[in-house]
Formats: structure tokens, sequence, C-alpha cells
């Protein structure tokens, strides 16, 4: 008489469970299941005397874009809403999308919050951002 190993059971439940999941992944509209925000790709150089930002915005135009600089932290957030009106016969569908981004950058060096520009062209965002002179705020301190 040999003994039943109960973990051969589990293992063919996980089994099923699995080949049932993959099945219906399929029928499922995944995009209900999206954030509403999200985080953009971005790319960071120092070039020596500036720092340049690159972030991908597709979709996004100009008035939908916001950058802001405080401390040495670059705030980036975009935010834009389509409406879609389709009549065919008796059916109507109305179709509403909204995408926000949203991204901060902290820069590893002090920067010139009056030297930046920033441009949008074609979905990419560039922002340069001057650094700061060097500055020599020490002081000597008396000890009493």
């Amino acid at each position: 008489m040999s003994q039943r190993n109960p973990f051969e059971e589990l293992e063919q439940f996980f089994e099923r469970m699995s080949r049932q999941f993959e099945d219906s992944a399929g029928r499922l509209d995944w995009n209900q299941w999206a954030p509403r925000e999200r985080s953009a790709s971005m790319d960071l150089v120092d070039n020596g005397e500036a720092f340049v930002v690159t972030i991908d915005l597709p979709g996004f135009e100009k008035d939908d874009v916001a950058v802001r600089l405080s401390d040495q932290t670059l705030h980036i957030e975009a935010e834009h809403a389509t409406t879609t009106d389709t009549s065919e016969s008796d059916y109507i569908r109305h179709e509403r999308s909204h995408e926000a981004v949203s991204r901060q950058v902290h820069f590893p060096d002090a920067v010139d919050a009056q030297a930046v520009d920033a441009t949008l062209s074609n979905g990419v965002l560039t922002v340069t951002v001057a650094k700061a002179e060097p500055s020599d705020d020490s002081r000597r301190i008396e000890i009493e």
C-alpha cells in the first residue's frame, strides 16, 4: 500500500488554476485596471554647465504640461482628457479617457532657478536647468 503525497494534489490544483487564469486572461480588458497616473520615462544628463532632463510625453500638448522648480527639485506634471462621440443608427457611444503623468527630479548640485528653459516637441519635453555658480557662503566662527 503506497502513501498518497498531499503535495501532488496541491500541485495539480495550482496547475488547474494557472490554466484557467491563462484562458480567461485573453478575454479581460486590462485597460480598466491601468493606473490613472503613471510615471514617464526620463533621461537626466549633466553636461557640465547645466542639467538636461528629457522626458517622453506622447499625446500631450504644451498646455497640458506644468513644469516648476523648487529648491533643487524639478516637478513635471502632465494631464489631459479626451472625449469621443460616435453615433451609429440608434446606438450612441461616448468614450472618455484621462491620462496623468507626474515626475520629480532632484538635482545633485545647486541649480539656478532663473536659468531654466523648457521645450515640448513631438511628445518629448526637454528641460535645461543651469547649474548655480559656486558660492563661498562659509564664514569663520569665533569660539568663545
